[in-house]
């Protein structure tokens, strides 16, 4: 594992910043219906703060967000178009930055219960065959359980582009690190080791609960002699979320969460072996420019 790539923010609050309308539903796909080149323009923005890899905004794209009709009759090509504005951005740059194909969960955020083993396949479908054109990397992301990191490992296998699994943690207080799920980061870790995942990471929840599952991973990637980046992209979300708060309205986000104070928890990420760190909800580019900042003064990328 080379040293320290940093990943972009949360898009939705970016969006807004710019002058996106941002609603539920549809939430941040809104915006690709609506005013694409603010999309690009986010990716750009987040670039520019230093990440090294943009994920595309194809999160929302689920019938859980822009319902079943307009998914199976605007889902393609808004997923496409995803794609397109992510690599437009990462081309313009003038740098080598990654693309991320954002694989989100089917069935709505936060909701293990509503996993469809069944089904999910149908949908993956669309999203990988759409964003395979622009992505370099599948992100499979804030996953509440094992079986949906199966499913997305299942829907890439045939791509030949690596894929990573990005597992979203219980908030609430307790000594062992866990998924939404109840299943414990030390089997998810386990699961990732024989997975062919090349990166392990968490993301959308609060920075407090962040360093006990990279320490957790670390030390099964070692047990196993496994060679997995970890990484880390929290939010910036007040209080505890329960199981439903992921999607509906806007929430607040933590004023006590500073550029300054994030990069510190970054730098903590990092020190616990942590090589890929970034943002989630809330988290802007001024988060990441701070954190691209500190881990390079630090000598850590």
């Amino acid at each position: 594992m080379s040293g320290i790539r940093i990943l972009d923010g949360g898009m939705s609050r970016e969006l807004q910043r710019l002058g996106a309308e941002l609603k539920q539903p549809e939430w941040s796909a809104l915006a690709l219906i609506n005013a694409p080149d603010i999309v690009r323009k986010v990716h750009a923005e987040f670039i520019d703060a230093g990440a090294d890899v943009v994920t595309t905004n194809s999160y929302a794209l689920v019938p859980f967000h822009i319902g079943e009709e307009r998914f199976q009759k605007d889902g393609a090509s808004l997923i496409a178009l995803s794609g397109r504005l992510a690599r437009a951005a990462a081309d313009a740059s003038g740098r080598n930055i990654t693309v991320a194909g954002s694989l989100p969960p089917i069935f709505g955020s936060y909701e293990p219960e509503n996993f469809d083993a069944s089904r999910v396949q149908d949908y993956l479908k669309v999203l990988v065959d759409n964003l395979a054109p622009s992505v370099d990397v599948w992100l499979g992301e804030t996953l509440s359980l094992i079986a949906e990191g199966e499913a997305v490992r299942t829907a890439v296998a045939d791509t030949g582009k690596p894929f990573w699994i990005s597992f979203t943690l219980d908030d609430g207080p307790g000594q062992v690190p866990k998924l939404r799920s109840g299943e414990t980061v030390h089997d998810a870790a386990l699961w990732a080791a024989g997975s062919g995942a090349a990166a392990l990471l968490f993301n959308c929840s609060k920075p407090e609960v962040m360093k006990a599952a990279v320490t957790t991973a670390s030390s099964v990637f070692q047990e196993k002699g496994v060679s997995i980046d970890i990484g880390v992209y929290a939010n910036a979300f007040e209080g505890e979320q329960d199981d439903s708060a992921a999607n509906e309205g806007l929430h607040d986000t933590r004023a006590d969460l500073t550029d300054d104070v994030y990069s510190r928890f970054a730098c903590s990420w990092a020190d616990a072996g942590a090589t890929l760190i970034g943002g989630c909800c809330g988290i802007g580019a001024a988060h990441i420019h701070k954190v691209a900042d500190a881990l390079r003064t630090a000598g850590r990328n």
